[in-house]
């Protein structure tokens, strides 16, 4: 049976939920047997999918394309796409027309946008007063990299760990059903989730968050070179890849394939 928003929000203190960020058909319909509860298809795909140093170069049509993929593939997980660099921070009615057309040529069941600020606190009340649910992003926000200084673990300072407590009741306010904490200490993550509402997902945010998401394409052990702290690896998929194309190229090579059962 698919997700709705009120199954995802009664997870809270009953379940732990399990996220996933990954971006094409087949992968998300491997993920829909597994049965796990949030799909995002997160701007990462710059990174992941593009080779991009940041989410910075993902456009809107990117993420539509993505999505739509991802939405024909799945029956039961709650989708989530997340509105990308520069589609909803130029005005209020250009970002609403952007997760208006998110919504309307995807079929997603939400829009994660990322940092709190005016700005985004009245476009998210907006949004979900026109019936677009919203999920929030708070700690390491990968559209802010220039800003950040890298990808570092955000909120080690006093002032700035009380920056993003009090932002997190913000945006739990404004009417955001569900929130990423990304890369901060797991006593700061740990507070949050106390003392909100609602859900409260972790990725590098400690083992006290309502729920963990994780790139598909990290678990998987796809790209050996890229390992941070808060990834851990369920397979080694680059070896296996690899073994895979080697094996086809000696059967070419050695005239093997195709044999008798290949034609």
């Amino acid at each position: 049976m698919k997700k709705t928003i009120n199954d995802i929000i009664s997870l809270k203190g009953n379940k732990k939920i399990v996220m996933l960020s990954l971006y094409e058909y087949y992968f998300a319909r491997i993920a829909d047997m597994a049965d796990i509860d949030i799909i995002l298809v997160g701007d990462s795909m710059g990174n992941v999918l593009y080779g991009y140093d940041t989410t910075l170069p993902v456009s809107l049509d990117m993420v539509i394309n993505h999505g739509a993929a991802v939405v024909r593939a799945v029956e039961k997980p709650f989708i989530v796409i997340d509105m990308p660099f520069l589609t909803y921070q130029v005005s209020i009615e250009k970002a609403i027309e952007n997760a208006g057309l998110i919504m309307q040529k995807t079929g997603a069941d939400a829009v994660k946008i990322e940092t709190c600020n005016e700005h985004n606190l009245e476009l998210i009340r907006r949004l979900v007063e026109i019936g677009i649910p919203v999920m929030g992003h708070l700690g390491l926000t990968p559209q802010s990299i220039n800003m950040l200084g890298g990808y570092r673990k955000q909120g080690k300072k006093e002032k700035d760990a009380a920056r993003i407590f009090n932002d997190a009741l913000a945006l739990q306010e404004a009417g955001c059903f569900s929130l990423v904490l990304e890369n901060i200490s797991y006593t700061l993550g740990k507070k949050i989730t106390e003392k909100l509402e609602i859900p409260v997902i972790g990725i590098g945010a400690g083992p006290y968050t309502d729920g963990q998401v994780l790139v598909l394409h990290d678990i998987l052990g796809i790209d050996l070179r890229f390992k941070p702290k808060f990834v851990k690896r369920y397979d080694n998929f680059e070896d296996k890849i690899l073994n895979a194309i080697r094996a086809y190229k000696l059967d070419v090579e050695n005239g093997v394939f195709p044999d008798k059962d290949n034609y």
